[in-house]
C-alpha cells in the first residue's frame, strides 16, 4: 500500500453513483487511491457497502454508522431518532469481521436540524450507544460533528474512545489540539482548496494527526460539481502547500497514520 492514497472518508454507496460506479472505481485507481474507506449514513445502506466490499474486495473498506442527520439524499432531513438505530444493530454482529470502523457517526447541532435540547440529547443518546458498538467490536469510529465540536470530542474522551478520525473539522484550533492531546485524527476533503478557511487549522494540527478524504459525492473542488475519490490528490497538495512540504511526505504520513487508526485495512493490501 506504500505510496498510495488512502481516502479515509467518502460514500460510495450514494445514489450519485449508481450510474457509472464501475467509470468512478476506474478514476479512482487509476488516481493512486487504493483504499475507499466507505462510511454509510442509515441501515437501508448497509448491505449494498458490504456487497461493493465482496466486489472489490482490495479497494472498498466498509463502514457501518447511523449518521446524526437522517435523510440526507431527501428533502425530508430530520434529526436522528433512537428508532433509527434499532434495525442497524443485528446488522453490526452479522458484518463485524468485515467492517473496519463505526461511521459515520456524530452530533450536528446545525439550529435547522436540532431546534430543541430533546433533538440534540436523543443525537447524543445515538452517538454514545453507538461509540460503545465501538469498544464492543473494537473498532475505530469515524466523526461527523458539526456546531457541535466540543461537545463531540469530550463525550469521545468521556466515553474512552482511543481511535477517532474527525472528518471534515469545522472546530476552533483550541478544540481541534484537544483532540490531537486525546490521540485523535483529523481529515480534510477537497473542499478546502476552495478559500483559506482551513488553512490555520491544518498549520496547526501536527501532520501525525492528518489524514486525507474526499467526503465524495460532496466537498470536492468545485460546489454543485460530483466530487470522486480521484480528487484526493488536491487534498494532498493543498496541505502539502499550506506546511511548506513535499506532496509526497503527506501521501507517506497521511498513509501511515490511515493504517494506525484502521488497522483492519491492512487486509486489502
Amino acid at each position: 500500500m506504500d505510496g498510495g492514497f488512502v481516502d479515509c472518508h467518502c460514500h460510495i454507496t450514494a445514489y450519485e453513483f449508481a450510474e457509472d460506479l464501475e467509470d468512478v472505481i476506474k478514476r479512482t485507481r487509476e488516481a493512486g487511491v487504493k483504499t475507499l474507506i466507505s462510511v454509510t449514513e442509515e441501515p437501508s445502506e448497509f448491505e449494498r457497502v458490504i456487497q461493493l466490499f465482496k466486489s472489490y474486495p482490495d479497494l472498498v473498506a466498509p463502514c457501518f454508522g447511523i449518521h446524526p442527520v437522517q435523510g440526507c439524499g431527501s428533502h425530508d432531513q430530520r434529526s436522528v431518532k433512537i428508532q433509527d438505530l434499532e434495525p442497524a444493530l443485528p446488522l453490526f454482529q452479522k458484518y463485524r469481521d468485515d467492517i473496519v470502523a463505526v461511521g459515520e457517526i456524530g452530533l450536528d447541532f446545525t439550529p435547522w436540524y436540532a431546534p430543541t435540547s430533546q433533538e440534540r440529547e436523543e443525537q447524543l443518546t445515538v452517538f454514545t450507544k453507538q461509540l460503545q458498538i465501538s469498544k464492543d467490536l473494537d473498532l475505530p469510529v469515524n466523526i461527523h460533528s458539526r456546531s457541535a465540536a466540543k461537545v463531540t470530542i469530550a463525550t469521545l474522551k468521556e466515553q474512552g474512545i482511543t481511535c477517532a478520525l474527525l472528518h471534515n473539522f469545522a472546530g476552533k484550533p483550541s478544540v481541534a489540539m484537544e483532540g490531537v492531546q486525546a490521540g485523535y485524527f483529523f481529515s480534510f476533503p477537497p473542499a478546502v482548496c476552495r478559500n483559506d478557511q482551513k488553512a490555520k487549522l491544518i498549520k496547526q494540527i501536527p501532520l501525525e494527526h492528518i489524514c486525507l478524504e474526499t467526503d465524495s459525492p460532496a466537498l470536492g473542488p468545485e460546489k454543485h460539481v460530483r466530487n470522486e475519490p480521484k480528487n484526493i490528490s488536491l487534498v494532498c497538495e493543498y496541505i502539502a502547500h499550506v506546511k511548506g512540504i513535499t506532496p509526497q511526505m503527506v501521501i507517506h504520513a497521511t498513509t501511515d497514520n490511515a493504517l494506525r487508526l484502521f488497522p483492519k485495512i491492512k487486509r486489502l493490501e
